[in-house]
């Protein structure tokens, strides 16, 4: 079975090392994805439906092995009935009162015997249902818990980058005061730390969406998710075959295990369709008790008391005509038959378009990882160089603050890369049907202590 298998790519970035300062005695209180998985699989009401769904098939499945059990039945009466016949003999009255026990047990029913095994195939289907929204809160968990840390990075780059322009506004103005500076520098950095408050006034609106978004997951206010741990480490892919993953997800993916639960489903109504033509038979039997009192029973010429009977025996069944309804229904099941094994194919090829595609993503964005740390180490130089070529007049105000924004988008950048990795890995395994909560653990491990 495949699994994350984590290796470290860089050291710490200077924006993650300032974002963790800035939590300070927070981050002792914030939470891992595991705990907030704990939560959430308790919490979250498509989980809590197809968890009740399952429960419900599983009596589905105790009633059907119900019909191929023996069943008896306890029926009771009391009558009273009275005449007034022509002569001297009056009104004549009889009370009757009857106890009943009747049993029946099915000897050869194949109707009983299909639902049944369709009963069990609807219990395996909510299974996989349930699998399926296990595995779809997984992800939808990791994204908000990672979009939350990705705009927690975003709004540190974004405040970073003011600060950084505000100093750079200060020495333009002090620059110009003394002469050593045109307007133009001044000006040029007041438009760009005007920029830069405005970025992070959105940062800031955007941290306080992705915070709901995460609160509304798991049922509780103010979760503070843990950053990754320094240095950083991304999962790789494992194995590292789109084809391996397309084999593994036909073998156990929910959805084209319900797929195929549904064929079977459509081929059992067929032969359900067919069982309705065949003769069914019962062991039947019964105890009867009357007892019977009254002039109605003197005058008869009987006594009152209790007349007993048992009768035990044979029941047979079998439709001759229905009206051509039968030979409809069977036609019909047929046709359905034929549909069912097409939304197995149209599964099939749908989970192995998904898993092929979220492969190759997961491949893309750990490329695009390493070119943006490489892009990250490029700009600091960058800027460094800048900064030294402003001090000695061979570069102007506006080199300086290009350098910087260049530096700031690439650590952003960096870091929505790297979160995305994480994310895009599970949702690999989810697209082969491999996700499961020990995947949790592993990106758990990911995050600091």
């Amino acid at each position: 079975m495949p699994s994350l298998n984590l290796r470290p790519l860089t050291p710490r970035l200077h924006l993650l090392a300032l974002a963790i300062g800035m939590l300070g005695a927070a981050s002792a209180q914030a939470q891992s994805l595991k705990e907030l998985y704990e939560i959430a699989r308790n919490y979250d009401a498509p989980v809590l439906a197809a968890r009740a769904q399952a429960d419900s098939t599983k009596y589905k499945v105790a009633r059907a092995e119900g019909s191929l059990l023996p069943s008896a039945s306890l029926n009771g009466s009391a009558n009273r009935a009275e005449s007034d016949p022509a002569g001297p003999v009056g009104t004549l009255g009889t009370t009757t009162q009857k106890l009943e026990l009747q049993a029946k047990y099915p000897l050869f029913n194949r109707t009983n015997a299909v639902s049944l095994e369709q009963a069990k195939r609807a219990d395996e289907i909510a299974q996989a249902d349930l699998a399926t929204a296990e595995q779809d809160l997984i992800v939808r968990l990791a994204q908000a818990y990672f979009d939350e840390l990705t705009a927690q990075d975003a709004l540190s780059a974004a405040s970073a980058n003011k600060k950084a322009i505000a100093e750079q506004l200060a020495s333009a103005k002090r620059n110009f005061e003394v002469g050593t500076a045109t307007i133009t520098d001044t000006r040029e950095a007041q438009a760009r730390y005007d920029g830069a408050v405005a970025s992070e006034i959105a940062a800031e609106n955007d941290l306080r969406t992705k915070r709901i978004a995460l609160d509304q997951l798991v049922g509780q206010a103010n979760v503070t998710p843990k950053p990754l741990a320094v240095p950083i480490t991304l999962p790789t892919v494992s194995p590292s075959n789109a084809e391996e993953w397309v084999t593994m997800a036909d073998g156990s993916h929910p959805s084209i295990r319900k797929a195929r639960l549904g064929y079977d489903v459509a081929k059992l109504d067929t032969e359900l369709a067919r069982a309705a033509t065949l003769p069914t038979v019962d062991l039947v039997g019964g105890v009867s008790g009357t007892y019977a009192s009254g002039s109605g029973v003197i005058a008869s010429g009987g006594r009152p008391g209790t007349t007993k009977s048992a009768q035990i025996g044979v029941q047979a069944s079998y439709t001759l005509f229905a009206g051509g309804s039968l030979d409809a229904r069977i036609k019909e099941t047929v046709v359905l038959e034929d549909k069912a094994r097409n939304d197995l194919e149209n599964a099939r090829r749908s989970v192995a378009q998904g898993t092929r595609q979220a492969f190759y993503s997961t491949q893309s964005l750990q490329a695009q990882a390493k070119a943006l740390e490489a892009a990250e180490a490029s700009n600091k130089l960058a800027l460094e160089a800048t900064q030294l070529g402003y001090k000695v007049g061979v570069r102007v105000n506006l080199d300086v603050l290009n350098a910087q924004t260049q530096l700031f988008n690439a650590q952003r950048d960096l870091s929505k890369a790297r979160h995305d990795t994480i994310v895009t890995s599970l949702k690999l395994r989810q697209a082969a049907g491999q996700l499961s909560p020990q995947d949790v653990q592993a990106v758990d491990a990911l995050l600091a202590r």
